[in-house]
């Protein structure tokens, strides 16, 4: 794998549904979650489902961004055995099986860091990863990951919030490669709806300030809301409701297709949202 291959799975992806004339879908799940094996089945199956680019979690013991849903994903994928190493081990095992959608990770710096930065930025090229968005590192702290990602060719993918004004807008893009990561509500991951209109809006004021794809999460859950994103955005982003259908596998309430039909009919909303 050369270094640049990250970035250009993600290029291809979004060249490819430019082309097709329609938004991406994006589903996001916790790496081990309810445990590792189970974990990786889903994540086997979100291609087939009709998931456009895997958002992967890297469980953590105190995820301040994210509600109620994910954290008890962290939880359970952490009490299962799952490590940082362990999520580059799923994706490493994901793309040995001949997989090739983009897979992006999320999550917080401490465990990079404890893991190492360069080991880290290492171990994630060579296992097959095309971004990182890391919601607790700010445009301030560059140093410490962004630009050495970027300078690995790993994009490191910027969030811009509601709040975030157009004062601020330049510095939060100057290193942001791969797609913008619009979260269209205040507060917590699965904490209130998007509404469509001040998603459009967002969408309209942050293609101002980039070229890049930006992609809208947070606040979606329903296929109905998927579609009414994906007519403005170039992708959608769910996560906190497939995460609960996860969570659900940990009780035996629930299975594996059961989760993937709920992403295939997520995957139908964004794929109908501009015919």
């Amino acid at each position: 794998m050369t270094e640049a291959s990250g970035s250009t799975r993600l290029t291809e992806k979004f060249a490819a549904l430019e082309e097709e004339g329609r938004a991406g879908f994006v589903a996001f799940i916790t790496a081990g979650d309810p445990d590792p094996e189970t974990s990786f089945t889903v994540m086997c199956g979100l291609p087939a489902a009709g998931v456009d680019i895997i958002e992967l979690g890297m469980p953590f013991t105190d995820p301040m961004a994210d509600g109620p849903s994910i954290q008890a994903a962290g939880l359970r994928a952490l009490k299962a055995g799952m490590t940082l190493a362990g999520t580059l081990d799923m994706v490493r095992r994901f793309r040995a099986d001949g997989q090739t959608a983009p897979i992006v990770l999320m999550g917080y710096f401490n465990p990079i860091y404890s893991y190492g930065v360069d080991r880290f930025l290492h171990d994630a090229l060579s296992a097959g990863v095309d971004g990182l968005i890391i919601v607790d590192l700010p445009p301030e702290e560059d140093a410490e990951l962004c630009l050495p990602a970027q300078a690995a060719g790993l994009p490191f993918i910027r969030l811009a919030t509601p709040t975030t004004d157009d004062g601020r807008l330049p510095t939060v893009m100057a290193n942001t490669a791969g797609f913008v990561y619009y979260v269209s509500i205040t507060g917590i991951t699965g904490a209130g709806s998007a509404m469509t209109a001040d998603v459009a809006a967002a969408v309209e004021r942050l293609r101002r300030h980039t070229d890049l794809p930006i992609a809208v999460g947070f606040g979606i859950k329903t296929p109905e809301q998927a579609a009414e994103i994906g007519q403005h955005a170039d992708a959608v982003v769910v996560g906190s409701a497939i995460v609960e259908r996860v969570g659900a596998l940990a009780s035996s309430n629930g299975s594996v297709q059961s989760v993937l039909d709920f992403v295939g009919s997520l995957a139908d909303g964004v794929r109908r949202a501009r015919t």
